[in-house]
């Protein structure tokens, strides 16, 4: 999602509002086909709204380890975290290059 973003020379939202916009536009493709993709996307948006949560905790953790306290879970999150992230990159990238 990102690395389209930047290949396109504007920020992920701006990326993902062009995406929304040229879908909606397409007229060769089924009201279906376009509903679909619209789910598809505000799924994301959800996601990366999800995942700027989880990045405002993150903060909240590296301030507590830099004031010399070790959340007992933070190895847990922080994989949990990478994991969710991989999967958001991985839906996005087929999304992507769909043909």
């Amino acid at each position: 999602m990102t690395a389209g973003a930047k290949a396109a020379g504007l920020t992920l939202a701006g990326f993902l509002a062009r995406a929304a916009l040229s879908a909606a536009r397409d007229l060769e493709r089924t009201a279906s086909a376009v509903a679909d993709e619209r789910e598809v996307i505000a799924e994301f948006f959800a996601a990366r709204r999800h995942l700027g949560y989880i990045g405002n905790n993150l903060n909240q953790i590296a301030r507590a380890v830099n004031s010399g306290a070790y959340p007992g879970e933070l190895d847990v999150v922080i994989a949990a975290t990478d994991r969710a992230i991989q999967r958001v990159q991985h839906a996005t990238d087929q999304l992507l290059h769909q043909d």
